[in-house]
């Protein structure tokens, strides 16, 4: 039976014997040893438990359907594709029914051919052929399976009782957080959502992948891309030049869109969410830290409806604006875009809700507005510091949820400083960290003469300057600014010259 030990720990109890249990070792493990050594060893809930979950269980499990998956995958190759794509060897109650599943993977991977006697061969190699009862339990497995038809079927059995156990383990070391006095609530908090997602992702945590499978899996993706005949493999931003020089917004990266104030670092990223949203139906989150929701939702009203936005601000509409006002309402309404304005939200509240709206409706991009104004969950003396923190922890997010993460930074006054002829900004202007440029995938800064230059013969008009870009070309693109209307625009004409190779 299982009893709360110290620290949270769970011991597998019997008459005879004890096996203690630790909350990080996976309770599949604690499960599988258990049972290795008595098939009737019981679960016992901890107190407080629900009266519903309180009686003495063995941990989930179907050894049925776990025999069924390996029968079928000694029976056809074509199940062992299709059953690896769902479980593991990880994913298996039982320890004599792991190994036999990693002996027919591996020779799988190798080319080879697999069936009881080549598996039998493979795992007397390994010297773990008695671990499976022999010649005679491969035999016993493949016997009580006479068509590899329902694969899949008992697979998806097998992976949902692995999901029942892990979501054991978490259970386990949420309780074991409680524990823990030396470790603050809110970090204590954030800790247990993260055990709770990963268990959401089917525990898919992360490991070693050879070369193999990556040159494979890159090459698939190299072929889908080239059969769609599209240059864009990611997020489209709707500024044309600048997506043919991204490939679109990509998963994973981290993009710090910087300006000195009054450029339009709001206004372009608002443009670009409402495209992501409107256009190409994609869930997106803005993180509002400068402006409320209402500020907010009114520029992108003004940006979608043609409005100049006094006259929205003022509701001094001409008739000729209702229509249009409406029409860009009932586009809006129904888009997947969510805004927050918590004044001061800190990383670790952001990365929370981030990983909430992923699990309840999706989510394809992720805006904080702006760096600067975040807030770390510690104490921290050095603001340097503290942005550091902040940047590394946006990145993370990024590649712990697999999405674009756009960040508005501002930059220091050293744009002024310089001679009134090129005032544009450079990657040492970011301001407050230089970690800003290590951690981003990629750095844009926004341009417009007429903020310095009233009679500028460039009014109206806009650059983006793209200054690192970890995986493609540096370049500056042109675009329309209507302030009026809180828009960005494409402009007729494509990028400027080349400034650089890959960075």
């Amino acid at each position: 039976m299982l009893s709360h030990g110290s620290r949270g720990a769970f011991v597998v109890s019997h008459p005879r014997r004890s096996v203690p249990g630790i909350p990080q070792q996976g309770a599949e493990n604690v499960a599988s040893r258990a049972e290795d050594l008595d098939p009737n060893a019981r679960v016992r809930a901890l107190p407080g438990t629900p009266a519903a979950a309180r009686f003495d269980r063995v941990p989930p499990h179907n050894l049925d359907a776990e025999v069924s998956v390996l029968g079928s995958m000694l029976l056809s190759r074509d199940a062992i594709a299709e059953v690896s794509e769902l479980v593991g060897p990880e994913d298996f109650y039982r320890g004599a029914h792991r190994t036999m599943f990693e002996a027919a993977r591996n020779l799988y991977d190798r080319g080879e051919p697999v069936d009881p006697v080549t598996v039998a061969d493979e795992l007397e190699r390994r010297g773990t052929l008695g671990d499976v009862g022999g010649v005679v339990g491969i035999d016993d497995i493949v016997r009580r399976v006479p068509v590899a038809a329902n694969a899949l079927y008992y697979a998806r059995i097998v992976a949902d009782q692995a999901l029942r156990r892990r979501l054991i383990e978490a259970g386990t070391q949420i309780a074991g957080l409680g524990y823990e006095p030396e470790q603050g609530v809110t970090e204590a908090v954030d800790a247990a959502e993260q055990v709770i997602y990963k268990v959401a992702q089917r525990g898919n945590l992360g490991d070693f992948v050879s070369m193999k499978q990556l040159v494979t899996a890159s090459f698939d993706l190299i072929e889908k891309l080239h059969e769609n005949n599209s240059s864009i493999t990611g997020l489209e931003t709707g500024f044309k030049d600048f997506d043919v020089l991204t490939a679109g917004l990509q998963p994973s990266n981290l993009v710090i869109i910087a300006a000195r104030p009054a450029m339009g670092k709001s206004t372009l990223v608002t443009n670009l969410a409402t495209h992501v949203a409107v256009e190409s139906r994609q869930p997106v989150v803005m993180f509002s830290l400068e402006m409320s929701q209402m500020e907010l939702v009114q520029r992108i009203l003004a940006a979608e409806a043609r409005i100049p936005s006094d006259r929205l601000r003022t509701g001094r509409l001409e008739e000729p604006d209702w229509p249009k006002l409406s029409q860009a309402m009932g586009r809006l309404a129904e888009a997947p875009l969510y805004i927050d304005d918590t004044p001061g939200i800190n990383l670790m509240e952001i990365r929370s809700k981030c990983r909430r709206l992923k699990q309840k409706h999706g989510l394809s991009l992720v805006i904080v507005d702006y760096l600067q104004l975040m807030q770390s969950h510690r104490r921290i003396e050095n603001r340097v510091q503290e942005v550091s923190e902040l940047s590394r922890g946006l990145k993370i997010l990024a590649k712990e949820l697999d999405l674009p993460v756009i960040a508005l930074s501002q930059l220091s006054r050293k744009p002024e400083d310089r001679a009134r002829d090129d005032r544009r900004p450079q990657l040492a202007d970011l301001r407050e960290s230089g970690s800003i440029e290590q951690d981003a995938d990629l750095v844009a800064f926004i341009y417009r003469d007429e903020v310095y230059d009233p009679e500028s013969a460039h009014k109206g008009e806009a650059e983006l300057i793209v200054s690192k870009h970890r995986n493609g070309r540096l370049d500056t693109v042109r675009l329309s600014f209507i302030g009026q209307h809180s828009r960005f625009a494409n402009m007729a004409r494509g990028p400027m010259p080349g400034r650089g190779g890959p960075l």
